[in-house]
């Protein structure tokens, strides 16, 4: 990241200024295989967090089926493909849901955009850093399976949540998900969603299986970080396109999601980028560069 054309006594302020500023926790949420509720669990935890107090914003990171703005009844002008396309800015696409959350939408059915190439999903990431936002929270909500959109998305967050369920092909490609992400691209901490889980015995289970074949055969640390039960609430606000915690807040898995976001809330913020793309700690703050060249005049 490039730091603006500013005299030497200048940068030296703009340096100082930078160091103050608070950075944003960025979460990816991601899932070895599709079907298994990953965007369900980060459109529930983005309102979740957005009502506690948080500035959240939710990146639609499902490049090519994008289904966010399905999930929240909304309908977006501008999308991500348009932006990449040129017709509008980051700023352009945002969309308001419960909580105040800000939702960036992506595609839907457009092959091109699920085909990104590495430097053009950098490409993409790099657009972050014309958007100028008061944040707490980035939540992406990642496609599933070992894509290079999905790897890209991992690398530039703080923490990476895979969604699982206990079935076994559920279990057996979110343990190649984190295969791929630690052996060939160096995450040491994932954390692990049980998912559609019928009791806390069951999550630990699929923790615990993951957590052994994964200590046998790896360099990573997974961390059991909740679970959200099986809940027909949660299937009828899905069918009425709203958020479960917005619609029947007293519902067993509203009640999961909103602990998971207290949960979440207490893991400590990011000193500073940890390298790769990990461009929203430097990017994504409250205060814009153009605000620092001005002040540090």
């Amino acid at each position: 990241m490039q730091t603006p054309n500013v005299p030497t006594h200048q940068a030296s302020g703009l340096l100082m200024l930078k160091a103050a500023m608070k950075p944003v926790q960025v979460i990816a949420v991601t899932s070895g295989k599709g079907g298994v509720g990953k965007t369900s669990v980060s459109v529930n935890l983005a309102v979740s967090m957005a009502m506690s107090g948080k500035k959240v914003m939710l990146l639609d990171g499902d490049l090519g089926l994008a289904n966010v703005d399905v999930m929240l009844g909304l309908q977006p002008k501008y999308n991500l493909a348009d932006v990449i396309e040129g017709k509008c800015t980051l700023e352009d696409t945002l969309l308001k849901g419960p909580g105040d959350l800000l939702i960036v939408p992506a595609s839907s059915g457009k092959r091109q955009m699920a085909e990104l190439t590495q430097a053009q999903n950098a490409g993409l990431i790099h657009a972050f850093s014309d958007l100028h936002r008061s944040l707490d929270v980035l939540i992406v909500d990642t496609a599933a399976g070992i894509a290079d959109s999905v790897i890209t998305f991992s690398q530039a967050s703080q923490e990476v949540i895979v969604v699982v369920c206990g079935d076994p092909a559920s279990m057996t490609d979110a343990y190649a998900l984190i295969k791929v992400l630690n052996r060939d691209h160096g995450v040491k901490r994932i954390q692990i969603l049980a998912n559609k889980v019928h009791n806390a015995i069951e999550a630990r289970e699929i923790h615990e299986n993951l957590r052994r074949v994964s200590e046998r055969f790896l360099d990573v640390t997974l961390n059991l970080v909740g679970s959200i039960p099986h809940d027909e609430w949660l299937q009828r606000a899905v069918r009425r396109q709203k958020a479960v915690v917005d619609l029947y807040p007293n519902s067993i898995s509203a009640e999961a999601f909103k602990t998971l976001a207290k949960k979440i809330n207490q893991w400590g913020m990011p000193k500073g980028a940890r390298g790769n793309l990990e461009f929203f700690v430097e990017r994504l703050v409250s205060v814009d560069h153009r605000t620092l060249v001005s002040t540090a005049a």
